[in-house]
């Protein structure tokens, strides 16, 4: 429940056009709905305006359609991150309604055609681009325009100099890299938009999983460029949609 429903439900008890009795059956999971196995937050959206995001990696199947099926019925939308495709498959069955992104392994109940501002999603090389399209598809899902340009990495950098027009005009960017991690602050020294440096675990040998390019972008001299953790597309994503909504 957000705070449009929230209204909307004490103007109808106000007006008598709902009960009391209904009214506190529409609040009585509030602040958090009791599963046993887990604590899902129905207050989220009220205080941040997004529902408690679903983490989909290490959860069991019936863990996962039990916390779907209440908060599909509570919110307007939700975001399952990090679940793999044969998981998806089969909760699919139960919630066929659902939106499911194999690239970025997203459930969400659907993407909202009215979008605002301007993100640039910006992928070192095509190896990145599954944790972009799950800042891509979080950020939608969230009500932003997202432009990709994909694949323009510092070992070919003239590659990122024919989209130089689109990335100076976004409100803030995103750029993903694996590797050596060098992409976010060249972009950052193009701009005077904040970028968010989202590290991959791309790469072999001493890239060490993504903790190479996470040290590059942390110790990046361009001073707008911030970084989140390796691979967490949802949190750059999330992160951009409060910069280009705020």
């Amino acid at each position: 429940m957000n705070q449009r429903e929230l209204k909307k439900l004490l103007l109808n008890l106000q007006k008598g056009k709902i009960s009391l009795k209904e009214a506190v059956a529409r609040l009585k999971n509030f602040p958090y709905l009791e599963l046993g196995f887990a604590k899902v937050d129905t207050h989220r959206s009220l205080r941040q305006g997004f529902p408690e995001v679903i983490f989909g990696k290490g959860k069991t199947i019936e863990q996962l359609t039990a916390i779907i099926e209440k908060i599909n019925g509570m919110e307007e939308n939700f975001l399952v991150t990090k679940l793999a495709p044969q998981v998806a498959k089969k909760i699919l069955k139960d919630f066929p309604h659902l939106c499911y992104f194999r690239e970025a392994q997203i459930l969400t109940k659907k993407i909202p055609k009215k979008k605002e501002g301007s993100i640039v999603v910006l992928s070192a090389g095509t190896s990145d681009i599954p944790i972009a399209e799950e800042a891509v598809v979080t950020a939608e899902v969230l009500g932003n325009k997202v432009v990709k340009i994909y694949d323009v990495g510092v070992a070919g950098i003239h590659r990122l100099f024919n989209h130089l027009n689109l990335i100076q005009k976004a409100k803030v960017l995103i750029v993903v890299a694996g590797m050596e991690g060098a992409l976010p602050a060249v972009v950052g020294g193009l701009v005077s938009h904040p970028v968010i440096a989202l590290p991959t675990s791309v790469g072999y040998g001493a890239s060490l999983k993504g903790i190479s390019a996470f040290l590059t972008m942390l110790n990046s001299c361009s001073p707008n460029v911030a970084t989140v953790n390796i691979d967490n597309g949802f949190g750059a994503g999330y992160l951009a949609s409060l910069i280009n909504q705020g």
